[in-house]
């Protein structure tokens, strides 16, 4: 660690005693202004880029989202942002309007001195602010505010300590294929499409898939998520979910004054075809599958008495008015072995028990486990990226458990953790069927910051299905 002193000079002079060549890694961290009036004292600037006092990019550190999230698991206040260096101490309409403008967060005197002529080492950057436009250096409650950036300073130690632990060359292997499915980017292109077609808001009722990036992504552009129908004024545009509905709710629009599109998987529309198929034959259902997905409780609402299992000793436990008239179908993001299981020990207690003409499980879950179960015994760590309520991705992190390797589900790369990775030397990755294929990039460009990565792309299928558009958006 060197202490450069305060200002350009300092800083520039520092950097050209070490020479770049006599460090693995840096990191600059210090404390800093604010620029944005919403910011507190004692906030955590990471900086994801560094610009000269004109604007000028002068560095782009990559691991500021990993480096970002393992100081919020600190419980410091982070802000992830561009830091701007000046050669002086900066107020009034000069911070409040010129360097703003830039798109910088916080102002320091060092950083951008310190990285010009570029670093070719893993590189982190960290400033503590101290005052912001409405709190400046001159006003009361300076100390205290200092006090407190420097205690944050302080804190945020291990984690670049853990940042460095963490740098080392790695594998990766990508699985293929990863990422949206053919019913996925159908839901999204019909949301998008209907916010083009109609303007906004459209509404959408509950996830239109299982992802916060896309929903945020939508709900940036006009779109309106609602729990219930009951949510929806009169007259408007409403997107049933990929997930499917139940008849109650289907009515429940039918009988409204809406504009109603519906996004439902074609290959979930499938297994809600066959409910209604078994039960005008007289059969009593049951459906495996997992209780409160959105899925699972449309489907559970095309038929009365539908029996839900979720595991084997679910079976033991069904009441069946006749074992000559029962027939099974499937949530269709379940894990193949696990409905194997199911479907054996029903058949075992039933042997007259039907199932579907073709298995319920779609193509992209079934896809996404088998590329991951071909790579996962050479990892050292897989990387799941998916939301929580994802079931295909719950899914994926068990089927690498089963092969023997550590897994774990990640919203994004920000929820890398370095202590988990540091180790890992052969990483893999996958993303479910909801994931935008963009967070696999961003987490794979995450990991080649922590000291380089070789990407191998380990690919057992590829898909070419399409499934047409809903018709009130083609």
């Amino acid at each position: 660690m060197v202490r450069t002193g305060a200002g350009p000079v300092n800083a520039a002079r520092t950097v050209a005693r070490l020479g770049r060549t006599a460090a693995d890694a840096l990191a600059v961290a210090g404390v800093a202004g604010g620029l944005v009036g919403s910011m507190a004292p004692g906030t955590v600037v990471v900086a994801d880029r560094v610009l000269a006092e004109d604007g000028r990019l002068v560095a782009t550190p990559a691991s500021a989202s990993v480096l970002a999230g393992e100081l919020r698991r600190l419980g410091l206040p982070v802000t992830v942002g561009a830091v701007v260096s000046v050669p002086k101490v900066v107020h009034g309409r000069e911070r409040r309007g010129d360097l703003a403008r830039l798109g910088a967060v916080a102002v320091d005197t060092e950083t951008a001195y310190a990285l010009t002529g570029g670093w070719d080492v893993p590189t982190a950057v960290i400033r503590v602010v101290v005052d912001t436009p409405e709190r400046e250096l001159r006003s009361p409650g300076t100390v205290s505010r200092g006090v407190v950036a420097l205690r944050h300073l302080r804190a945020a130690a291990p984690a670049l300590a853990a940042w460095a632990a963490a740098l080392n060359e790695r594998t990766v292997l990508l699985a293929g294929p990863r990422s949206f499915c053919a019913g996925v980017e159908r839901a999204i292109t019909t949301v998008e499409r209907a916010l083009e077609r109609y303007g906004d808001p459209v509404y959408v009722r509950r996830q239109i898939v299982h992802n916060r990036h896309v929903v945020d992504s939508l709900q940036s552009r006009g779109a309106i998520f609602v729990e219930e129908l009951s949510e929806v004024p009169d007259g408007a545009t409403v997107i049933l979910s990929a997930h499917g509905v139940s008849q109650v709710v289907r009515a429940e629009a039918a009988g409204r004054d809406l504009n109603v599109i519906d996004a439902t998987c074609p290959l979930v529309s499938k297994v809600h075809h066959e409910v209604r198929r078994f039960n005008q034959k007289g059969y009593q259902i049951v459906m495996i599958g997992h209780a409160g997905h959105d899925e699972t409780e449309g489907t559970l609402g095309e038929a009365e008495g539908i029996a839900l299992v979720t595991d084997r000793d679910d079976v033991a436990h069904l009441e069946v008015a006749d074992p000559e008239k029962i027939a099974y179908i499937t949530q269709t993001t379940l894990s193949p072995d696990d409905v194997a299981g199911i479907v054996a020990e029903l058949s075992a207690r039933y042997p007259a028990i039907v199932g579907p003409h073709a298995a319920d499980i779609c193509y992209a879950t079934q896809n996404r486990q088998d590329a991951l179960a071909a790579m996962a015994a050479e990892c050292d760590l897989v990387l799941v990226v998916g939301s929580a309520n994802s079931s295909n991705a719950a899914r994926l992190v068990e089927v690498a458990q089963r092969c023997g390797a550590a897994a774990v589900l990640i919203e994004d790369e920000s929820e890398l953790a370095l202590d988990l990775i540091g180790p890992a030397r052969v990483v893999g990755i996958t993303a479910a069927a909801s994931t935008p294929p963009d967070l696999v990039e961003r987490l794979v460009g995450t990991i080649a910051a922590l000291g380089g990565a070789t990407v191998e792309e380990r690919r057992t299928s590829t898909e070419n299905v399409n499934f047409p558009l809903p018709v009130e958006v083609r």
